[in-house]
């Protein structure tokens, strides 16, 4: 049983980045699709795919890299841990490297990075930085 399924699929997305992988894949859920397509809108990640194996299913995600081999992601990192959950208002939507980079958050409109948040005026669940 995994205790915190969302730090699993920021490890594994780290670990790819780092081994210069083209791919990566998660076993799949509602949640992990909405964080990888917060992750396409911000365009750290070139795509996605979801493949249902008839148990959970697999989430597909293909990295991005610069035409130097550099990973788009240079850092990923989990702020809200199940036993240390971090929320925001809406008026203290964290800025990542100085919005260089995108905060991702729980929100009751869905998931949102710091950018859409901040349109919406809407605060949530600080699920992860991203830069």
């Amino acid at each position: 049983m995994m205790t915190d399924p969302v730090a699993d699929m920021l490890t594994r997305i780290r670990n790819a980045c780092q081994a210069r992988k083209k791919t990566v894949d998660i076993p799949a859920s509602k949640f992990k699709v909405a964080i990888a397509e917060a992750l396409q809108r911000e365009k750290f990640i070139r795509d996605f795919r979801v493949t249902e194996d008839g148990k959970q299913g697999t989430l597909r995600v293909h990295l991005k890299y610069t035409p130097d081999g550099v990973s788009v992601i240079q850092g990923i990192r989990r702020i809200s841990k199940p036993g240390l959950r971090r929320y925001v208002g809406a008026d203290d939507i964290p800025r990542v490297r100085s919005n260089y980079g995108a905060a991702i958050l729980s929100t009751p409109k869905g998931v949102l990075t710091s950018r859409e948040s901040r349109k919406e005026h809407v605060g949530g669940e600080v699920l992860c930085h991203v830069w």
